[in-house]
């Protein structure tokens, strides 16, 4: 016998495909409870407003992240490997034909200040940051926290690039950098900065 996914589930997956392809503010409520198979009354019953849908569909994308990157550092012992592997794993995101850019600077680009999609890119940064201090101290960084501003800045700027290069032609007598690359040469960046790190 089969189990009825949840409204509140049917709901948020509505809005992750919506809100990632779409945009926060293109994608009205109405759209989503077609999509979702539900009745107005039971989105506000589970989120109270369209606000608070966008901060949960972020936090939704925040925890799948979190999760991809915890699972892909637990197989690397070698803390150098374990910094580098983080931008392994956001090439094999920029890859994925899917790919619209990151969730956060598109939700973030489309809101306000207080709005629910800026708290939750707020803590999705928050924690990224957090990430990378303790990767750069792991790797033996004299001063981890500064390591960790320029490797965000990397990995937010790998992940802009490659949605604005997605699909471009580039020039003709070139082939036009692929979304993949964007996370390549910003590895080589990291790598770099590192080494550079600890050499001091």
């Amino acid at each position: 016998m089969s189990t009825r996914v949840p409204a509140r589930d049917r709901l948020l997956a509505a809005a992750d495909e919506l809100f990632y392809e779409e945009g926060v503010h293109t994608v009205g409520i109405d759209r989503v409870i077609e999509k979702a198979g539900v009745a107005k009354a039971t989105l506000y019953s589970a989120f109270g407003s369209k606000d608070a849908l966008v901060r949960a569909y972020l936090t939704g994308r925040h925890e799948r992240r979190k999760e991809r990157i915890t699972a892909r550092l637990a197989t690397c012992d070698d803390p150098r490997e374990r910094l580098l592997a983080v931008f392994d794993l956001l090439g094999e995101t920029l890859a994925q034909p899917g790919f619209h850019g990151c969730a956060f600077v598109n939700a973030s680009a489309e809101s306000g200040p207080g709005s629910g999609a800026e708290q939750a890119t707020v803590e999705y940064r928050a924690w990224t940051r957090e990430l990378f201090t303790g990767l750069a101290r792991d790797a033996g960084a004299p001063d981890p926290a500064a390591l960790a501003h320029q490797l965000q800045l990397l990995y937010d700027g790998a992940n802009i690039s490659a949605r604005l290069d997605h699909g471009s032609p580039g020039p003709a007598s070139s082939s036009a950098p692929s979304a993949p690359s964007a996370a390549v040469s910003a590895r080589a960046a990291a790598a770099a900065l590192l080494d550079a790190a600890i050499a001091r």
